[in-house]
Parts: C-alpha cells; structure tokens; sequence
C-alpha cells in the first residue's frame, strides 16, 4: 500500500475589490445574474459568469422546478448556453456566486458535484485548465486553477470504451 497526498493552491482574497479587474468584472457578472435566479424553493440564488477564450462573458443562474431534480444548476445553464451559442469557443473562466433571502452568505459557494464534472468536460474541450473563482455575497473570494483542483479524481472520456484507431 502507498499514499499518495494531493495538494490544492487556491488563491485567497479577503474581499472583491482585492481580485484583478477582470477577475472582479466576471464576479460582478455573476452575482448579477444572481439576482435574477429563480429560486422559489431553496431561496438561495445562485450567479454564475463564463469568461469564452474570445473574451465574451456567458452568464446563468439556478433554475429550480418544484420536480426535483428538473431543475439546473447556474453553472450548468452558463456553460451550456456559451456551448449553444459559442460552439468551439474555450472557455477560460468561470465565477459563481450566491446570495440566500433567509440568510447573509459570507464564505465562497462552491460547484456541485454534477457543475464540477461539467466544468471538467469543458475544461478538456479547451485543452486547457479553467480558472475558478467563488464567493459568496460578502467575505473571502477564492480562486484556483483548473478543475481538477475542486475534482481531483474527475471522470473523463479517455476511460470509455473507444473504436480501434480512435
């Protein structure tokens, strides 16, 4: 038996206005899709913002339905609708942020499980790491780079079954 450690570099930031500019304007773009969530159910609205390679920005937020599972992530509705509209366009960065109308969110919001490996999909399109950037509506924004620092054992389509030559 061996064991293996794996380290995650994130990024700590005490507060938005501490974040590069165009960190801060991706930010900026989620939590203002944020506020246009619909989230009758949980009451926790979720912003996301996708930063394409051709320097567009994508936002989405949570979408809930009283069926659940029918509704979608907000991370999920960015990538998708920049993958819609921009097909073949890499994505460098996304932002995800959120706000609850119960309570004041002042850690960093982080992807599920289902975002993350969406995210990792796309990140493997691209060819290249993702930078993830993550708030809540006050406090500490944290940012790493790639998917695989919030999936480190991410599932990907080299594990598939592939025609011979493929």
């Amino acid at each position: 038996m061996r064991e293996t450690n794996i380290r995650i570099t994130v990024e700590e930031y005490s507060n938005i206005d501490e974040l590069k500019p165009d960190d801060k304007a991706l930010m900026m773009k989620a939590r203002e899709a944020s506020n246009s969530a619909y989230a009758p159910y949980s009451r926790f609205l979720v912003g996301a913002a996708v930063l394409l390679e051709n320097g567009l920005i994508i936002t989405g937020n949570n979408q809930e339905n009283a069926a659940y599972p029918s509704g979608l992530c907000a991370e999920r509705v960015a990538l998708f609708a920049a993958s819609a509209t921009h097909p073949g366009v890499a994505v460098k960065a996304i932002a995800v942020t959120a706000k609850s109308e119960d309570f004041v969110i002042n850690a960093p919001v982080t992807p599920c499980g289902s975002c993350r490996q969406v995210m990792s999909e796309y990140e493997m399109l691209s060819k290249a790491p993702m930078r993830i950037l993550m708030m809540g509506e006050t406090g500490e924004v944290h940012v790493v780079q790639g998917v695989s620092s919030v999936l480190p054992f991410m599932f990907d389509s080299s594990l598939l079954k592939r025609k011979t030559g493929q």
